[in-house]
């Protein structure tokens, strides 16, 4: 063989072998895709919670007529302060959220030139929409009232109606506004009923359970 015939050969035989071995791709290896939850709002408004709350009393206090004395029913108006606690329940049925409170209030520091002051326990029942940390709320109440003005002991009972708002501020904590009024029929003077429209605005902190 002459040195021609062997260069031939060495140069077919790599071509063969390359041919044989065939194409091999570089392996490029892909970045992670990292998949991003969207967030979802897991707030669930349903349990036990237990609290304060204080605010600002507005009362319009209604005298009856004095026929013999020819003296018309006038009204009275004053403002005053309140302070108490309170516990409840709520249910989360998703957007909506139902429920039921009761309350005791220490109502004072009226701006009369007689002393009034009273004890007031209300149990409401509660609707609102859930959006999330914010609920809220239309409710009605049923309330008994206690008090004492100048000196002389009276009592009376009401429905009532408000309007408000919780914050789930925590998981475990729920800051409140709320705006109610109860009406009440009271039996102060003999045979005569006074009608007293008792309104508060609250605030209120409360722990659930």
């Amino acid at each position: 063989m002459n040195n021609k015939a062997l260069i031939a050969a060495l140069i077919f035989g790599g071509a063969t072998t390359a041919m044989a071995g065939g194409y091999t791709a570089p392996v490029v290896e892909a970045e992670p895709v990292v998949a991003i939850a969207p967030a979802v709002d897991t707030s669930d408004w349903t349990g036990f919670y237990g609290g304060v709350q204080i605010g600002g009393v507005d009362l319009s206090l209604g005298l009856p007529d004095f026929e013999e004395e020819r003296i018309d029913g006038l009204h009275i108006g004053a403002d005053g302060h309140h302070y108490g606690l309170h516990v409840g329940y709520l249910r989360d049925y998703g957007q909506f959220v139902a429920g039921a409170e009761l309350s005791y209030d220490k109502a004072d520091d009226f701006d009369l030139p007689v002393n009034l002051e009273g004890e007031l326990i209300r149990a409401k029942l509660l609707a609102g929409y859930d959006s999330g940390k914010f609920l809220p709320y239309a409710a009605i109440s049923f309330a008994r009232l206690d008090g004492e003005l100048g000196g002389e002991s009276w009592d009376g009972t009401g429905f009532g109606y408000g309007a408000g708002a919780k914050f789930m501020a925590t998981p475990r904590v729920m800051l409140g506004i709320e705006w109610m009024t109860n009406e009440f029929d009271l039996d102060v003077i003999e045979e005569q009923d006074l009608d007293l429209d008792f309104g508060t605005i609250s605030l209120s902190a409360s722990y659930r359970f």
